[in-house]
């Protein structure tokens, strides 16, 4: 799991820095080129995209250098934490969710923040556990029928 997403933010960065590198000054060239750089929107969006670029570039390289630094085997063993799968019902209905970086979540595709009310309280609970968490749509109430946790992958 920290391989692997290490190795996806390794693929955004490069992505981002052949932006960066390549396009988006071929970008802010072609724009100068227009003339008036104060009432120039090209020009000033490039500029926008490259601060952007640049800020998530940094970004990426921190959370990076923080997962290098995590320590696997404090996630917990036989509880959710950090890359864990969990199967839950709610009103007779299965849901499945795995728990990760607030920067993946992804609710479409059941991956949801360790930082997002239900996976906050989904946290360090084991399967059977009943779990009633406060959403911004109201409360709900789920039972962990499943647990899968990076340790058992």
């Amino acid at each position: 799991m920290k391989l692997k997403l290490l190795k996806r933010f390794e693929e955004q960065v490069a992505v981002l820095e052949r932006e960066l590198k390549m396009e988006l000054p071929k970008e802010i060239q072609r724009a100068r080129e227009l003339g008036d750089l104060r009432e120039n929107a090209e020009y000033q969006a490039a500029k926008e995209r490259q601060t952007y670029v640049q800020a998530r570039i940094g970004m990426l390289r921190r959370r990076m250098n923080e997962i290098a630094l995590m320590n696997m085997e404090k996630i917990p063993h036989g509880k959710a934490g950090f890359g864990s799968t969990v199967t839950l019902r709610e009103n007779n209905q299965q849901l499945v969710y795995q728990l990760v970086m607030p920067e993946d979540a992804d609710g479409e595709k059941g991956m949801i923040s360790t930082s997002s009310p239900i996976g906050r309280a989904i946290l360090n609970r084991e399967e059977g556990d009943e779990v009633n968490v406060t959403t911004p749509a109201g409360p709900r109430t789920f039972e962990i029928l499943k647990l899968v946790t990076i340790h058992d992958e």
